[in-house]
């Protein structure tokens, strides 16, 4: 997700109370995997932001669930042990 400025290690924030919107970055389970990408409700679609990557179709027999939308992310700069047990 960098063409949106989320990199490898940052945290999200993600808000399960919004509704998504066309375009907004969301974080779902898709067929049992997390994923975070664009999402394009238009034409029922995962959008990644790298040109590398195409859209994947939400089919009817797709495991789906929209778990929130993306607010905030927060590059740590600094590896926090804290969070380090629950990155894993």
């Amino acid at each position: 997700m960098q063409g949106v400025g989320i990199f490898d290690g940052d945290l999200l924030i993600v808000d399960r109370s919004l509704t998504a919107r066309n375009g907004d970055v969301i974080v779902a389970n898709y067929n049992g995997c997390f994923v975070c990408k664009l999402i394009d409700k238009k034409q029922a679609r995962l959008l990644s932001a790298s040109k590398d990557f195409a859209p994947v179709s939400i089919q009817p027999e797709d495991d789906f669930q929209l778990e929130g939308i993306v607010t905030r992310a927060i590059r740590l700069h600094h590896p926090a042990p804290e969070l380090t047990a629950c990155m894993h």
